[in-house]
């Protein structure tokens, strides 16, 4: 018989998190510096938002321009916050939910991760590269 395993078996759970006040210059830095493509914008370890690099490329030139050339995104990201950017009607999963339920969730909705909340508190985010990672090891 097969287990179910939790998607907190595979989820992040060294949390690269913004706050509401945080600028979309620091968001963009911690995108690059972490190679990563979603961040949650929490009040205190409450999950309030979900910040993408598709989002911050959608107001900027982000990687339309030279990278010493800083001015074009300084500029605009100074026109918005972080909140008027990121996502706020967020979906999220508990940390007990099966890898097979997240799969058919983000499968079925044009997002690419989740963050993973228990009891308000955000514990871990998961994405389709760790469910990609996840069955490469299956097989």
């Amino acid at each position: 018989m097969r287990t179910i395993e939790p998607v907190s078996s595979i989820m992040s759970k060294d949390i690269i998190a913004l706050h509401r006040d945080d600028d979309l210059e620091t968001a963009e830095l911690l995108f690059k510096r972490h190679k990563i493509r979603h961040i949650p914008v929490v009040d205190k370890d409450v999950i309030i938002g979900m910040l993408s690099y598709t989002d911050l490329l959608r107001i900027s030139f982000a990687d339309a321009v030279d990278s010493y050339e800083t001015d074009v995104d300084t500029l605009v990201y100074n026109m918005f916050t972080i909140e008027q950017v990121m996502a706020k009607n967020i979906v999220s999963v508990p940390s007990n939910t099966s890898i097979k339920k997240v799969a058919e969730l983000l499968a079925k909705r044009e997002f690419h991760a989740l963050p993973v909340v228990d009891k308000g508190i955000l514990v871990g985010i998961v994405t389709t590269t760790d469910l990609i990672n996840y069955l490469l090891k299956q097989l």
